[in-house]
């Protein structure tokens, strides 16, 4: 990602350890928590928002903060919009293939390779942090944070719990195979295994827990939409992340599989694109987010046989398709705090901003920039994102257009955006 083309003279890429000294110049600061659109410059003083409005001149080394103590790097944004950065609250970077055999048996130097390329990518589409709900590791973030490979800020569930013969049992039913453990994936059965689980990914990091709550799209011997895990099992699995402060969130597409999930502690309910009026109320009921993922399906639609989802894959697919965006009205409709994610696997990946595209026929343009701002910081428990406010971090897009205006703006990649990281641009297509 980082350019030598002195055309891009901005594009400096992640810092280690720290953020960066830097005024930007010349730009319409768009804060979707209030609305209000703020026009001038933005201080930024070691990565966080210092400061709005119109900024006399201050000490400019023209390089970086390295160079001499309080220097600013100063980059004129040309009148273009600035929001927070986006946020993907449902990414798959250990995602190398469509699921199965074939991506639970790949090396893994193939697959964190894999994955940093597809986080890098993420990044230049705009989006400034990632939560990755089917692995990561600590490794992995530890290297983005310390600027060893260009990525978004990032968090990890580390391997999904599934039960034996869920949505994350990879195994055909006519294969012999006894391997329970993959890249994304664990399955893991029963009330005292499922808590030595929970406890192993808080050790090692983990942001979220991740369980699978019903079948799958991908999966090949488990019903869409039956519910799955027991209630004791959901519960101690909640219990044990909220002992820590984190959460759990939950694989599940029928309404009652979500109802079993949400009403046995599930913070966050992903996909849920076979909910009903009961379940939605369900959702708000127990403060509960939803993430909706319809980036996955219309590209597994028209994408899916070439990048080698099955054809019982393909037949579910068609049975959840045409609802996410209905339920996503529901649970607009219930009150619901809903989220934005992708769900992409294997060669979709590039798919990401559709689902921007997909989502914005359902959600005016200020709900859907906050589905990906201000809702989901909140559930990922990070008030520093997902607004502009002072002391909130300087993750950020410049759009050529405001995006309340034209919303295509947020998802036309023809039209050039700047990317901010930590106060530092790290790309910028002008």
């Amino acid at each position: 990602m980082r350019q030598g083309d002195s055309t891009h003279p901005r594009a400096f890429g992640p810092r280690p350890g720290r953020g960066w000294n830097a005024v930007l110049r010349n730009g319409r600061f768009l804060d979707p928590e209030t609305g209000l659109v703020v026009e001038g410059d933005m201080r930024i003083e070691n990565g966080e928002i210092a400061e709005i409005g119109e900024i006399g001149a201050v000490a400019r080394t023209g390089a970086s903060p390295e160079d001499g103590p309080g220097g600013y790097v100063e980059t004129d944004l040309g009148g273009t919009t600035v929001t927070p950065g986006l946020i993907d609250a449902h990414f798959h970077a250990y995602a190398a293939g469509m699921g199965g055999i074939m991506m639970a048996t790949r090396t893994t130097s193939f697959v964190v390779i894999n994955g940093v390329n597809r986080l890098s990518a993420a990044l230049r589409r705009g989006f400034t942090t990632v939560r990755d709900v089917a692995g990561g590791d600590i490794g992995l973030q530890q290297a983005i944070e310390r600027g060893m490979v260009d990525a978004p800020h990032y968090l990890f569930s580390g391997r999904v719990l599934s039960q034996t013969g869920g949505h994350g049992d990879v195994r055909p039913a006519e294969h012999d195979l006894h391997a329970g453990c993959d890249h994304t994936h664990e399955v893991v059965d029963g009330i005292d295994a499922l808590r030595t689980a929970v406890r192993e990914r808080l050790r090692t990091g983990s942001h979220v827990i991740k369980i699978m709550a019903s079948g799958g799209v991908i999966s090949p011997t488990d019903p869409l939409t039956v519910p799955q895990y027991s209630a004791e099992e959901i519960a101690v699995v909640c219990e044990e992340a909220g002992r820590r402060g984190r959460y759990v969130a939950a694989h599940a597409y029928s309404a009652e599989a979500v109802i079993h999930a949400v009403t046995n502690g599930v913070r966050s309910v992903e996909h849920g694109n076979l909910i009903d009026v009961e379940a939605a109320r369900v959702i708000a009921d127990n403060g509960a987010f939803l993430v909706p993922t319809l980036a996955a399906y219309d590209a597994m639609r028209r994408r899916g046989e070439e990048a080698g989802l099955s054809p019982v894959g393909r037949e579910k697919n068609a049975e959840v398709l045409g609802a996410g965006q209905q339920a996503i009205r529901l649970a607009r409709e219930a009150g619901v705090r809903v989220g934005f994610g992708t769900d992409l696997m294997g060669d979709l990946e590039d798919e990401q901003l559709r689902g921007i595209e997909l989502q914005a026929q359902v959600l005016e343009p200020l709900e859907l920039l906050r589905s990906m701002t201000v809702e989901n910081a909140a559930l990922i428990q990070d008030p520093g994102r997902g607004n502009l406010a002072v002391g909130s971090a300087a993750d950020l897009v410049a759009f050529r257009e405001d995006p309340l205006e034209d919303v295509s703006v947020l998802w036309d990649q023809t039209r050039p955006r700047v990317v901010i990281q930590g106060g530092a641009v790290v790309w910028d297509e002008r």
